[in-house]
């Protein structure tokens, strides 16, 4: 049977034992992964899942059930089980099945369609920590990895919606430490794409681990200071632009629970930047034809210049907020929608990393943050940092056991960005800077 027909024969069951409305998941997975320590293998799996998931509406009453058997014979017990528990739940008059056109064909070109042998991705891990205990300075290794998946989606609903699509993911990383004893530091990169082509050398990875690591050495902690300029590299700017995601996040602005829940249509961004986000990009990590409601995809300026202009909605984030769903339902099979952002990116920025940095006589260059100390209420975010310290315009002397304080209003009012945007982690952000922050130390 098709992946159609088998969503078919689920929505049937749904009807047969009395919902008034249905809508059926099936999502199955094929996954291959290694790891590699010191020249011995630690890890070799390969899994395969298939899920099902049906949401059933009985009225204003919904719910849902899920399992792992796509055989339809044992549907109509799904079913009733479903619908069984629809008639004692409360009622939800916001959520429900929305209409939605066939998905339109798009050119993404997610699935390289080619699953590689164990061997070769050990040759791969192998590669990648080799080329990180080559690096001089380099001590001891935490292991490299390379993997392999492929998933295949497909959505149905009694409205009369089919839509399926699949996605290959190549991934490959490394950890090295450097030093010795108490004063040992650690590093990492990695790589993940769609298509294998698109993934980095895993010598290239290996080597990336094992300079950072090095580069971390005798770390200092600078004395707390206030009014501090801070410098995030790509890999950790990625993080404030997933703090503002979560603030214009439609179920968050619904609930009253966003500090930017009354901003829609103010500036939020400094003048000249924006926040795109596109599901239909090629080779995009989360690119998709359509959403978890069967809502067509198109690429969307959340923030044009600026200027908040729209929230991540869902079909009941949006009838909260009287607005329409923007395609942004994100679900799995045992749980509803919700609202979430795709291939996700700043736009705008301009100039080098070291131009950013030529007017600091005194900051923070951080590259990894620990904690997740953000209140999304009020925007007051607190993050563990480590670094490096910025001295005359330059990156200097490691700093490691520092907090970075301020308040993400302010913060991304103040942003500045430079012009170093790569796309490679589905929320990418160049090189920031934040003015004025708080910097606990020494």
């Amino acid at each position: 049977m098709t992946r159609q027909d088998i969503l078919g024969a689920l929505l049937d069951a749904a009807r047969r034992a009395g919902a008034d409305g249905a809508d059926a998941l099936l999502v199955h997975g094929a996954s291959l992964g290694v790891s590699r320590r010191l020249g011995a293998i630690e890890e070799l799996e390969r899994s395969e899942s298939t899920d099902i998931g049906l949401r059933v509406f009985l009225g204003a009453r919904i719910a849902m059930v899920s399992g792992t058997d796509a055989t339809p014979s044992g549907f109509a017990a799904l079913a009733e089980r479903a619908v069984a528990m629809a008639r004692v739940v409360p009622e939800d008059r916001l959520a429900a099945i929305l209409d939605a056109p066939p998905p339109a064909p798009h050119a993404l070109d997610l699935d390289d369609g080619e699953e590689p042998s164990a061997d070769w991705l050990l040759e791969r891990a192998a590669l990648a920590e080799e080329a990180a205990m080559a690096v001089p300075g380099v001590t001891n290794s935490e292991g490299a990895s390379a993997g392999w998946s492929r998933g295949t989606r497909a959505l149905a609903t009694t409205r009369g919606f089919f839509g399926e699509y699949a996605r290959s993911s190549h991934s490959i990383s490394a950890t090295a430490l450097a030093g010795t004893g108490t004063g040992m530091q650690r590093d990492y990169d990695h790589s993940s794409a769609t298509h294998l082509s698109d993934l980095d050398a895993p010598d290239l990875i290996g080597r990336k681990a094992g300079e950072q690591a090095v580069a971390r050495l005798d770390p200092a902690r600078p004395a707390s200071a206030k009014g501090v300029s801070v410098v995030y590299h790509p890999r950790a700017a990625g993080s404030l632009l997933g703090h503002l995601a979560s603030a214009i996040n439609g179920a968050a602005v619904a609930r009253g629970t966003s500090f930017l829940k009354g901003a829609m249509g103010t500036r939020i961004l400094p003048e000249g930047l924006s926040l795109l986000d596109d599901p239909l990009r090629p080779r995009g990590p989360r690119s998709r034809p359509f959403d978890g409601e069967g809502q067509g995809a198109a690429r969307r300026a959340m923030v044009e210049d600026g200027v908040l202009r729209s929230w991540f909605l869902d079909g009941r984030s949006a009838a909260q907020l009287g607005l329409a769903s923007t395609g942004h339902a994100s679900r799995g099979t045992s749980g509803p929608p919700s609202p979430s952002p795709t291939n996700l990116w700043l736009d705008g920025g301009a100039g080098t990393p070291e131009a950013l940095l030529a007017d600091i006589a005194d900051g923070i260059f951080v590259t990894e943050l620990i904690g997740m100390g953000v209140n999304g209420v009020t925007g007051d975010y607190s993050r563990g940092a480590a670094g490096f310290r910025i001295k005359g315009g330059r990156l200097a002397e490691p700093v490691s056991e520092v907090t970075i304080a301020g308040n993400l209003r302010e913060m991304f009012l103040g942003l500045r960005a430079a012009g170093d945007l790569e796309f490679r982690r589905g929320t990418d952000a160049p090189t920031l800077r934040v003015d004025g922050m708080t910097l606990a130390g020494a």
